[in-house]
This record gives C-alpha cells, sequence and structure tokens, in this order.
C-alpha cells in the first residue's frame, strides 16, 4: 500500500469515526455540543499520529471546523462562519494540527535515523564478527593441522626408530588434535547455523539438571581424567532453550578451563535459579584472564589464559560460538576473575516473552 492511500484510508476513517461518534453523543446530550470539537480534535491527533507528512492534519482541520459548523451548530447543515468565535475556533484546530503534525514527524523522523544507525551499527557488528571468526579459524584450525602433520611425518618417518612409548605418544598427540578439529567442526557448524538469515532458534522446554549432565557426559568422551564438580538447585528447573546448542556453550567453557586454567584443581559448574532467568556458571581456578582480554574475550580471537602464541590452540572459535548462541537465546554472556582463577557464567530467560535477562 503506498504513502498516499494509507493517509487517505486514514484521514477519511478517523474523520468519519470522529462523525459518528459526534452525533452519537449529541443525541445523547444535546445540550453539549461544545464538546464535539474536542471529538474532532482526538480524532485529528490520532489521524497525525498515523500518517506521513503535513497535509492529512491540515485537511483534517478544515474538514473539521466544516462538520462542526455545517452538522453540529444551529442553524444547523448551513456553513455560516460569521458566526461570533468561529474564526478563532478555525485557527485554534489548525494550530493544534500544524504543532502536532510538526512533532509527529520530527518524533518519526528520529525513529527512522535511530533505526537505520542500529541497522548500520548490527551490519557493522556482523562484519566485525564475521572478520574476527576468519582470524580465529585462520589460527584455530591452522595449528592442529599442522600439530597432525608433523607427528604423522614423524610417525612414517622414524617409524624403525622409535620405541613403542613413543609411538603411542605421537598417535595420542594426533587422537588429541583430531579431536579439537573435531569440536573446531561442530562449533562452525554451531555459528553457520546460527549466521543462517532464515534459522531461528528452536526452543523446547528442557530440564537443567539433564543438559548439564548431558555436557558432563560428553565432555568426559573427550577428556576422560578431567576432574568437574557439579552444582544445581534442588528444585527442577525447566527453561526453553535449544539442549544442543546450550550443550555446545557448555563444553566450550568446561573445556576452555580445563584446557588453559593451568591448574589440577577440579572446575566447578553450578547453575543459580534467579528470578526471570537463571545463571549457568563455569568456574576455574587457574591463572585467570589479563584484564586487557576481558573486554574481548568473546570477539574471536585465541585465547589461552594469560598468553597468546601461535604454538597452542586457543579458544576464539568457542567463545565467540558461545556468545551468538546466547544472544540468539536472549540471553547474556560474560568472564571474571576471581582471587583464584577466571569464570565464565551466561544467563537463560525462564520465559520466552521475557527477553530481558540479567547478569
Amino acid at each position: 500500500m503506498s504513502s498516499t492511500l494509507k493517509n487517505i484510508i486514514i484521514t477519511c476513517s478517523g474523520l468519519a469515526a470522529a462523525t459518528v461518534f459526534s452525533f452519537l453523543f449529541s443525541s445523547i446530550v444535546p445540550e453539549n455540543n461544545g464538546n464535539i470539537a474536542l471529538i474532532y480534535i482526538l480524532a485529528l491527533v490520532i489521524i497525525i499520529r498515523f500518517t506521513d507528512g503535513y497535509m492529512p492534519g491540515i485537511v483534517s482541520s478544515v474538514v473539521s471546523v466544516v462538520c462542526v459548523n455545517y452538522l453540529f451548530t444551529y442553524p444547523y447543515y448551513e456553513l455560516n462562519f460569521t458566526l461570533s468565535g468561529y474564526p478563532i475556533a478555525f485557527l485554534e484546530i489548525l494550530g493544534v494540527s500544524l504543532i502536532t503534525t510538526t512533532m509527529t514527524t520530527n518524533m518519526k523522523q528520529q525513529a527512522r535515523m535511530i533505526a537505520e544507525k542500529d541497522k548500520l551499527l548490527s551490519e557493522t557488528e556482523k562484519e566485525k564478527m564475521r572478520a574476527n571468526l576468519l582470524r580465529a579459524v585462520s589460527h584455530d584450525l591452522r595449528t592442529p593441522l599442522t600439530g597432525i602433520i608433523g607427528a604423522s611425518s614423524s610417525y612414517l618417518e622414524n617409524s624403525s626408530l622409535l620405541a613403542e612409548e613413543e609411538k603411542n605418544t605421537i598417535v595420542m598427540h594426533i587422537q588429541e588434535d583430531a579431536n579439537w578439529l573435531l569440536n573446531m567442526v561442530e562449533n562452525l557448524l554451531s555459528v553457520t547455523r546460527i549466521n543462517n538469515q532464515s534459522f531461528r532458534v528452536k526452543k523446547t522446554d528442557e530440564s537443567v539438571e539433564e543438559i548439564v549432565s548431558a555436557t558432563i557426559l560428553r565432555l568426559k568422551k573427550r577428556f576422560p581424567e578431567a576432574s568437574v564438580q557439579v552444582s544445581v538447585p534442588d528444585d527442577l528447573l525447566i527453561i526453553p532453550m535449544d539442549a544442543i546448542l546450550i550443550e555446545q556453550v557448555l563444553i566450550n567453557l568446561l573445556e576452555n578451563a580445563i584446557t588453559h586454567a593451568q591448574t589440577t584443581r577440579p572446575v566447578l559448574c553450578y547453575v543459580e535459579d534467579h528470578p526471570g532467568y537463571v545463571s549457568f556458571h563455569v568456574k576455574d581456578f587457574g591463572i585467570g584472564i589479563s584484564e586487557e582480554r576481558l573486554q574481548n574475550i568473546f570477539d574471536g580471537n585465541s585465547y589461552i589464559g594469560n598468553r597468546e602464541s601461535d604454538s597452542n590452540k586457543g579458544m576464539g572459535i568457542g567463545l565467540s560460538i558461545c556468545k551468538t548462541i546466547i544472544a540468539a537465546h536472549n540471553g547474556i554472556i560474560s568472564a571474571r576473575n576471581h582471587e583464584q582463577g577466571a569464570e565464565f557464567y551466561f544467563t537463560l530467560p525462564k520465559d520466552e516473552v521475557n527477553d530481558e535477562s540479567k547478569t
């Protein structure tokens, strides 16, 4: 529908409704027709609110004055602008029209400017995230591939010279790097799903306790020796989420803590129940995170505790995808240091209607 046609329909509908209500009011309270002008002024404000430009307001103000004069002022069904006060009434209604139109037009222009600015910022953020993701991919995939190629070459070239224990060590390193690559592929598939414009997170009611339990079982397959202490509320918590994606977030955070905390102390995974939302925490007791990294820890750069190096596998892709997944669930994810290490946490709203998560 064109803007002009929309303006015509809204203007005609508003004036017609005002006229009908005015006839009803005059039939109920015939001795108090002075309030009929207020009915038309109300209709005028509504018309200006939902139309574009100045013309609908000006036309409505002229028609309103004519209707009040012709239909509801004695002598009825005759135009008589010589009556005392009508020039002033006309100017008053026209003034209301112009002032209201100017205000609403300015508000609509500001709203459009804000929407365009938000869209531009969103596109800029997407481009930044895409660039960071590509940078993280180039680092995080190159490192394990280099390790696999180097280890397999050593095994093939020196197989006859290596002891059985050395061979097992090389194969173990190849397996570790292969598992790392598998995790990277899973993360990339997750972010590809979410970045697809036609994709929407399919939320179903899931038990928080079952999600955490399934996450620990998957984690143990990759890190059999990992020590994780789990704590969940005694009350049954069921919240809407995509179970597979949230498990991926928890696995990424737990794997990050196990790999980079550089400590033998267990990692603590616990859940807290809050009004309106549930928070998930992964807390390690290791070297912590440098303060300069905390501000952009989820931007896709490789993270290895307090160090960045091409010789180690970072968590750039994993942390970036964690942020993408939680944002798709209308939650918040963050990281902070505590006295004995680092803590990552994220929130999920309990109700799909409630999109305002809290930290």
